[in-house]
């Protein structure tokens, strides 16, 4: 299995272990502007990432991204289309928004990643 599978299933899965196994040690993340919670923009490494990113996003949901079309363009970069869904924790509101991540692979390992989402639908998710 690749690294870009491992890390959709460590996604599915809700294990940061195998999240961060997925990714190579100067990963860098670059997150849509516009999305709640503060999470927008560049993340530096895989626990910045983690910590600073998808740990809050997981904190206020219950949420993964599922991964429904995968497009290589070479054996170092594929574009993933795909939906996030779940549920906002403190509401139980229903949370689904389309994504298009840009995923670079470097000896083996998710090297970055650009998101591309609906951020109007996880703002409506978070909504009291």
């Amino acid at each position: 299995m690749n690294a870009v599978d491992r890390l959709y299933r460590g996604f599915a899965a809700r294990d940061p272990e195998a999240i961060l196994g997925a990714l190579h040690p100067e990963f860098v993340g670059t997150v849509s502007a516009g999305m709640p919670l503060g999470v927008g923009g560049t993340h530096t490494g895989p626990a910045a990432m983690l910590g600073d990113c998808w740990g809050v996003v997981f904190t206020h949901l219950d949420t993964a991204p599922y991964p429904e079309e995968q497009v290589w363009s070479n054996p170092e970069r594929v574009v993933v289309f795909g939906h996030y869904r779940g549920t906002a924790r403190a509401s139980g509101r229903a949370h689904e928004a389309a994504f298009a991540h840009d995923l670079r692979v470097r000896d083996g390992l998710v090297a970055s990643l650009v998101q591309i989402t609906d951020t109007a639908r996880w703002v409506e998710a978070l909504a009291d």
